[in-house]
């Protein structure tokens, strides 16, 4: 199965950059949604059987594959199966904290003071029926997708966690039915930026499937604009709902969740094992 023709002259251009010279181009990946579906329970979200053996082929011909993810790094590589594949790279917590496969090891900050306090607001605060709180160590997340009326729910959620994160100088992180408190000052834009200097990047693609991943798509559209070549995915949901159109309006591809990313994945490192 080949590449699809990106439906844009800027995803066109990124795509061919990435082509012509693999060894500069770096892959960057959401987890939930684009590597793994979305499920009622996120420690149940193992990655698509297909998305480490499709990484395994493609990262040793990039510069590299980077995660970027709202979850811990340790949460998102036990649940991708990335322990031991070359050239990946995880960035837990919006970019927080770091996993490499080089060394296997987590480089993380300490907790935010207001993530504490945090946790004892909610302990005393009455939740929807059915809103379950993950909590992410350095972000807690309130998911309302087992709820009766997960929309409802999360409307009811949104004021009063917009207060609680104003008053303990935290950052709201909306999604699909979850909203997330974070430290600020971090976002998928600001990390993804940083790890393509880091690498000395010469063009980069993106895939993301949810509103966390805007800061991202504006992060490569930035880049694009100083004319470093960027190609940007949308990866659809496969349960019918309609993709995120902050996206999907943006986006040069757009596929049909995991099973299309992995899809593309694999489409990318046959020509990459091609020009190699």
């Amino acid at each position: 199965m080949g590449i699809a023709e990106p439906r844009t002259t800027a995803g066109a251009a990124g795509l061919a950059a990435l082509l012509k010279d693999p060894a500069r181009a770096v892959v960057a990946l959401d987890f939930d949604g684009t590597l793994a579906p979305i499920v009622a329970d996120p420690e149940r979200a193992y990655a698509h059987p297909g998305a480490a053996p499709a990484l395994a082929r493609l990262a040793p011909g990039l510069a590299a594959v980077v995660v970027v993810t709202g979850r811990p790094a340790e949460v998102a590589v036990r649940l991708g199966g990335f322990a031991g594949l070359p050239g990946v790279t995880v960035l837990g917590h919006y970019g927080l904290d770091r996993w490499d496969s080089a060394t296997d090891a987590v480089r993380e900050p300490q907790v935010h003071p207001g993530i504490t306090a945090l946790r004892t607001d909610l302990a005393s605060m009455e939740l929807p029926a059915g809103t379950w709180l993950e909590d992410k160590g350095h972000a807690l997340a309130l998911h309302t997708r087992r709820c009766a009326d997960p929309g409802a729910a999360l409307a009811a959620l949104d004021g009063p966690l917009r207060a609680l994160a104003a008053r303990h100088g935290l950052a709201v992180e909306p999604g699909r039915m979850v909203i997330e408190l974070r430290p600020p000052g971090m976002d998928k834009g600001v990390a993804l930026t940083a790890f393509l200097r880091e690498q000395g990047a010469g063009s980069v693609l993106f895939a993301g499937d949810d509103l966390g991943d805007v800061a991202a798509y504006d992060a490569v559209d930035a880049l694009r604009g100083e004319g470093f070549p960027g190609v940007l995915v949308c990866s659809a949901p496969a349960t019918g709902e309609a993709p995120v159109a902050a996206l999907a309006a943006r986006a040069d591809l757009v596929v049909a969740g995991p099973d299309g990313v992995v899809a593309l994945l694999d489409a990318l490192a046959d020509e990459v094992e091609r020009l190699r």
